[in-house]
């Protein structure tokens, strides 16, 4: 039954983006089981510095970030948004683990087959830590969570996710991250820097093709789960950046009039040569943005984790 909805929610929204001018579809579709697979590929390559980023702040810092999470020493939940393989995740937890810290954590993923892996990888590598992998959407799972006993909550949204959305749901996800969120709790969010268009553009439009690899995943996503007949040989993968605004935006580019019969929406799409398809946001930040949305949404920033090269944040922040 959850299928069927997944599904539904899927051809609705291909529908709406495809009817559009210009055409769009929603990057949060990316992340089927493949799609999963194919950013764990994304993270690892060199040129996709915000793993590097994140892992040398939880390596040299992992200290400082348990001292910041949970200074009274007192039980709490740690909760991950989108954990994915955990591969950065599983830094701090072994350290806090070791540390006895006293925690449990609830990954929340949209992957059933990403969540099992990493309940199974962490039962292996840290045996006796308390987990509790939850599948589904972000804020139904954290909903319940935090109807539960009132223990303390410390969020995890890393990675840079949050520069995914648009500003407007950026806003959204953080005014439904404050609604579930307790007077005390925190959250730690990774925010990727202003930088040199060079290197934000190599990371997103790598030599190897992953990220290719990935946009193009969604449209065998299409094919497989709405019946679609798009030929991937039909478009190119392409991207920009804003320096000013510090937004990334990637594309599908037609590169020849053709259409696409969708078959669970019993409709025909028009192409035309160049033609494109707005895939994903890439958003980047500067310190005071964020401070700012700390603060319109109920926050209190308490400390900012960077790496040497000043190309990542992680921020902590406190509900007010």
């Amino acid at each position: 039954m959850e299928q069927q909805l997944l599904i539904s929610d899927l051809a609705t929204d291909t529908l709406k983006g495809l009817s559009s001018n210009p055409k769009y579809l929603h990057s949060k579709y990316f992340y089927d089981d493949a799609g999963t697979i194919i950013f764990q590929d994304i993270m690892r390559m060199k040129e996709y510095y915000l793993t590097d980023c994140e892992l040398e702040i939880f390596s040299e810092q992992k200290d400082d970030l348990l001292k910041a999470l949970n200074n009274d020493g007192n039980h709490f939940n740690l909760v991950e948004l989108g954990s994915g393989d955990g591969l950065k995740t599983k830094l701090l937890l072994s350290y806090f683990f070791n540390k006895d810290a006293n925690f449990q954590y609830s990954p929340i993923d949209i992957s059933q087959k990403a969540n099992n892996e990493l309940a199974e990888s962490l039962n292996s590598e840290i045996p006796g830590l308390q987990v509790t992998p939850k599948t589904g959407d972000y804020f139904h799972e954290l909903q319940k969570i935090n109807s539960n006993d009132g223990t303390p909550k410390v969020i995890f949204f890393l990675g840079s996710n949050i520069g995914n959305f648009s500003l407007e749901e950026t806003h959204d996800f953080l005014r439904h991250l404050s609604n579930y969120t307790n007077q005390e709790d925190k959250v730690l969010i990774g925010f990727d820097l202003k930088k040199s268009p060079d290197v934000i553009l190599k990371a997103y439009n790598d030599p190897h093709g992953h990220t290719r690899r990935f946009t193009f995943n969604l449209l065998h996503r299409l094919n497989k789960e709405l019946g679609a007949d798009f030929d991937p040989q039909n478009f190119i993968h392409h991207c920009t950046y804003n320096p000013e605004s510090g937004t990334l935006k990637s594309y599908l580019v037609a590169t020849k009039e053709h259409k696409v019969r969708i078959e669970a929406l019993e409709q025909v799409f028009h192409f035309g040569k160049w033609e494109s398809i707005f895939m994903e946001t890439s958003r980047k930040f500067d310190f005071d943005f964020i401070d700012q949305l700390a603060a319109e949404h109920g926050f209190q920033p308490v400390k900012n984790f960077t790496d040497k090269r000043g190309y990542f944040v992680d921020s902590l922040w406190e509900k007010r």
